[in-house]
């Protein structure tokens, strides 16, 4: 029976020549699979990143949609708030306003008749002040144009000497607010009699008559 020297161990036999490298086992080659193998993993892991890119790319084009939208909707909305509390404010100034007409109107009389003096002068041209800081204008003159949108006739006549329906007489200003009329001027109104040849067309005619005449002559 033989004995096995302990601390020693068998080695290959080793061909006569051969390096000791010659003994180590060598790695087998990778075959033609193998090395087609490695790069269609590759493949699929770039595919899988790609895809994933392309959902984040359209998870922030959706956000970004909704980012502006909102955006665009919060916008729309200061605008509106804005809108309608210069309306609120307009309607609020106009209501006030339209209760110191009648004061206005006594303010006007007063001044006709020669009745605004001292201490009541003062009051009524602040009064007159104040109200025209807050926007308030006076219109209707004598001579212009009747025009029903701002105007209400409340006198009637015919006269020679216009061409149109006139105002004639104011019998109370009207007052507005920037675009907005609070009260229309009260005037009487004068239309051209009817069969009446206007005064422009009289003069108009005496002209041609007279030249007429001088060539005849």
């Amino acid at each position: 029976m033989t004995e096995e020297t302990p601390g020693f161990e068998e080695k290959p036999d080793v061909p006569s020549g051969a390096t000791p490298d010659d003994a180590e086992p060598k790695a087998a080659a990778p075959t033609d699979e193998e090395e087609t193998a490695a790069p269609a993993g590759d493949t699929d892991q770039t595919a899988g990143l790609t895809a994933q890119l392309d959902q984040v790319r359209s998870a922030l084009a959706e956000r970004t949609a909704d980012l502006q939208r909102l955006q665009a909707e919060y916008q729309n909305y200061r605008r509106r708030v804005e809108r309608d509390r210069v309306t609120v404010k307009e309607i609020a100034v106009a209501n006030l306003l339209s209760e110191l007409l009648p004061v206005l109107d006594d303010v006007g009389r007063a001044r006709e008749h020669g009745e605004l003096v001292g201490g009541f002068k003062s009051v009524a041209e602040s009064l007159e002040t104040v109200v025209a800081k807050l926007g308030l204008q006076q219109f209707g003159k004598e001579g212009e144009p009747f025009d029903p949108t701002i105007h209400e006739a409340l006198m009637h006549s015919y006269a020679p000497d216009v061409t149109e329906t006139t105002c004639v007489a104011i019998l109370q200003p009207g007052y507005r607010i920037g675009e907005r009329t609070i009260r229309p001027a009260r005037v009487a109104v004068a239309e051209p009699q009817p069969g009446a040849t206007p005064a422009a067309a009289k003069e108009e005619k005496t002209d041609d008559e007279e030249s007429g005449g001088t060539e005849e002559v």
